[in-house]
């Protein structure tokens, strides 16, 4: 009953096990093309709750460049920073001026979801700091990144555990929060949409355990 541009979107918001249910019955190349308008990090939640072999035979599916960001995430454990982040950030340089940022990102149709805040990165992709959307509209054009830039921002290891970047979501009341390796190299971000996701599952946790139940 639902048409094929919302199954992606509906098949990420169902409870797990209605999910796999349904999954079982898809064909590989089917599953690939109702996901396949989803973001990275949660087409990788799906990924990850198929049996194997089907799982690969969806990624053979994709385009290269869809699958080598999604094998990207999944070689992380879904309860790290690396598990939850999403490889679709926007980056510019700090010798930019306002200017060119703002037409940089006029280039783009849409903009990557929850994203308040730019990355500024260097040449070797090292983390410099962030370039917050507000700085960018009410900067004078002329101004280089460098100058309104931000870098007090701890960016989030990948090997962090999941529950403890929720505590930092929450304590930061943070939208967005940019992942590094550990050389500092930025490697995704990671959207309070998901840090939603793992407080929820915590709860959920807490309260069974609480009754006696796993």
């Amino acid at each position: 009953l639902i048409q094929l541009d919302t199954e992606g979107e509906v098949l990420g918001e169902l409870d797990e096990n209605l999910r796999d249910d349904l999954l079982e019955g898809m064909d590989p190349k089917e599953i690939s093309k109702a996901i396949s308008d989803l973001e990275v990090d949660d087409l990788a939640d799906i990924l990850q709750q198929l049996p194997i072999q089907i799982a690969q035979e969806v990624l053979d599916a994709m385009d290269q460049q869809d699958r080598q960001r999604v094998e990207k995430i999944l070689s992380y454990d879904e309860d790290t920073a690396g598990g939850l982040m999403n490889t679709d950030s926007i980056t510019v340089r700090r010798n930019h001026t306002v200017e060119l940022v703002l037409r940089y990102l006029r280039r783009h149709q849409t903009l990557p979801e929850m994203t308040d805040n730019i990355l500024v990165v260097n040449r070797d992709d090292e983390l410099l700091g962030i370039l917050p959307l507000k700085e960018v509209l009410v900067s004078d054009p002329n101004t280089s990144v460098r100058d309104v830039m931000r870098k007090d921002l701890s960016a989030i290891p990948v090997d962090m555990e999941a529950a403890e970047v929720a505590n930092l979501f929450e304590q930061h009341d943070w939208v967005s929060a940019p992942v590094v390796d550990i050389n500092g190299k930025l490697l995704g971000r990671i959207t309070i949409d998901d840090v939603v996701d793992v407080i929820r599952d915590t709860a959920e946790h807490s309260l069974l355990s609480m009754a006696g139940l796993d």
